[in-house]
Parts: structure tokens; sequence; C-alpha cells
């Protein structure tokens, strides 16, 4: 029975992470945002990859310099 709950625990984690890393590598590529990089990363962990592309690459910061310097 354990075994069971471990098999099920390491496939869901390699769903995820697959899951994660295909969309970090399309949406990337969308971007022109170096694809290899967040698609490789983002095999390797969760949710850090995610999160990092979403402040780096998908937030506009030049509308937050704009504002600040209002």
């Amino acid at each position: 029975m354990a075994g069971m709950k471990l098999v099920l625990l390491i496939a869901g984690a390699a769903i995820v992470l697959i899951a994660q890393s295909s969309w970090l590598f399309t949406d990337a590529r969308k971007h022109s945002r170096y694809p290899w990089f967040w698609g490789i990363w983002g095999l390797i962990q969760c949710p850090m990859p995610l999160l990092f592309y979403l402040l780096i690459v998908r937030v506009d910061w030049s509308q937050y310099r704009k504002r600040k310097g209002s």
C-alpha cells in the first residue's frame, strides 16, 4: 500500500513538472525570452521557475516606472 502511494506521488509530481515546463517553454517562445532556459528550469523544480517567469518576463515593469516618475 505504501509503495502505491509513493508511485502516485511521483507520477503526480512528474505531471506537474512536465505541465509547468511545457507552459513555460511555449510562453517564453511567444515572448522571445530564452525558451530553453525556462523549459529546462521548469523541469527541475516547482513553483519557483513559474513565479520568477511571471515576475521577470510577464510583468511590464515600464508601466510601474512611468507611474512612479509622475
